[in-house]
């Protein structure tokens, strides 16, 4: 027997050398942290379930009150705009300066079959104001080979606004450019071309060019 040995223990429990019998720890304090946890953990998710069941209750949710924000702001009353303040709304989007139609100059062309058709656009176009100047055929470049309506045709140097203004008078038009120098504007009638806008639309366009709208206001 090994001196280390206490009296009365041999056989499995003879300690040799540097090896001692292994002894567990006593067990009662780790059930007592898992059972401490698993209270509070208990009390945590009670205390949530019931705030949820008072929610549920009041008939309220986050998202319902965001929904409420947003309506009582979409429909608290906006004021009107008066006097003042529609004018000052007009006065928010300038208005552009257009050249007027009896500055511009049109030559009319007929690109159609149709005999006449140059000429009698051309009547309309002095009716409304507009400077005419040579009405005829279309050049063999274009007899016969514009499908669409008609083209607006001019030089790199033509402002845009003389294409706009001109372009109130017939839909769905293109605009081309050319070698020439000169400020004024040809006007090929295609193969689509039924006649000019009708002189009260054509109006309303130009008053609006002259006059841009502002954008509308967001709504709800």
């Amino acid at each position: 027997m090994s001196m280390l040995t206490p009296p009365g223990m041999g056989g499995k429990y003879r300690v040799t050398g540097a090896a001692y019998p292994r002894m567990s720890r006593p067990r009662r304090r780790r059930r007592i942290v898992f059972t401490a946890l698993g209270a509070v953990l208990g009390l945590a998710l009670l205390g949530y379930g019931s705030l949820q069941l008072m929610n549920v209750f009041r008939g309220e949710s986050g998202s319902d009150k965001h929904h409420k924000a947003a309506a009582k702001d979409c429909a608290t009353p906006k004021p009107k705009a008066g006097g003042a303040a529609a004018a000052s709304a007009a006065a928010a989007v300038p208005a552009v300066v257009l050249p007027q139609p009896g500055e511009i100059t049109v030559n009319v062309y007929n690109a159609t079959p149709r005999a006449g058709l140059a000429k009698a656009v051309g009547d309309e176009l002095k009716k409304r104001g507009f400077t005419v100047g040579t009405v005829g055929n279309a050049p063999a470049d274009f007899d016969k080979k514009v499908p669409g309506t008609g083209i607006l045709l001019g030089s790199p140097k033509t402002d845009k606004a003389v294409f706009s203004v001109l372009g109130t008078q017939l839909d769905g038009d293109t605009q081309q450019t050319d070698a020439r120098e000169g400020a004024d504007v040809d006007l090929i009638l295609g193969d689509a071309f039924k006649e000019l806008s009708p002189k009260e639309t054509a109006d309303k366009e130009l008053a609006l060019l002259a006059h841009p709208q502002p954008a509308p206001a967001k709504s709800c």
